[in-house]
């Protein structure tokens, strides 16, 4: 899915390249080799229009391409987020790692959202996941956060509930698709049951890990943009076009 001349995949791979995080891990499924391609260099587009006013497009794919290492695993099944990430152990190793889920697209006001958590990481050596405020009617399409302010925007958390009905949300403190995980969460992954729909949820895992060990939850400086609806889509794609000071 594009917004305006790029996928939101590159949006996502970007904003992780400019954490430094940059041998990118991305875990694909059945009919999602198009991923792979766009990663990759395109003869025939290279020589389609190369010379002509269009080749300055290919910058920004040139500059990922030549600055990343790709390697790229298939989740057999939709089992859930959790399942996804327990999928890329084999990729990832014994270290801690970033997770970026690309249809949520995140702009931040001064640091990118990835960067901003890589250097609360350094500080406090733990899991992180980001989170924002949501209107309470909203709570049910979240998981969602209970904790006690350590810092400024910074929650030491207590428990999580998976897409809570308004009357059970502890807050309206939603997690989105950002997380700087510690590798233990691979354990805890493979012992947690299935939980709503069947599904390995990312929640519960770290509802373990919070209980274990210690896991931050962080209130961003920036936006998101649910491109995974409508709405968030065309929010995204208008307010892209308004940055853009070149777009023809």
């Amino acid at each position: 899915m594009p917004v305006l001349d790029k996928p939101l995949i590159q949006y996502g791979v970007e904003e992780a390249m400019d954490a430094g995080m940059k041998n990118i891990a991305i875990i694909t499924g059945r009919g999602k080799r198009a991923l792979e391609d766009h990663f990759d260099i395109s003869y025939e587009l290279e020589h389609q229009i190369s010379g002509t006013p269009k080749e300055d497009r290919l910058e920004s794919i040139r500059k990922v391409i030549s600055e990343c290492t790709f390697a790229y695993t298939r989740q057999i099944e939709m089992r859930g987020l959790g399942d996804a990430i327990l999928t890329g152990e084999t990729l990832i190793g014994n270290e801690p790692f970033g997770v970026i889920l690309a249809d949520d697209l995140c702009v931040g006001n001064e640091l990118g959202v990835m960067t901003q958590m890589a250097r609360l990481y350094e500080k406090y050596r733990c899991s992180i996941l980001a989170i924002e405020e949501v209107e309470p009617q909203d709570v049910h399409k979240y998981g969602v956060i209970a904790g006690n302010q350590l810092e400024e925007n910074i929650y030491m958390i207590s428990s999580m509930v998976e897409k809570p009905t308004a009357d059970e949300a502890p807050s309206n403190l939603a997690i989105i698709g950002r997380y700087i995980l510690t590798p233990d969460i691979f354990d805890i992954l493979r012992r947690t049951p299935p939980g709503k729909n069947g599904e390995l949820q990312i929640t519960d895992a770290l509802q373990t890990q919070a209980r274990e060990n210690m896991v931050l939850a962080y209130k961003f400086d920036g936006r998101r943009f649910d491109c995974g609806s409508v709405a968030g889509f065309v929010e995204a794609t208008n307010y892209f076009f308004t940055q853009c000071g070149n777009c023809d």
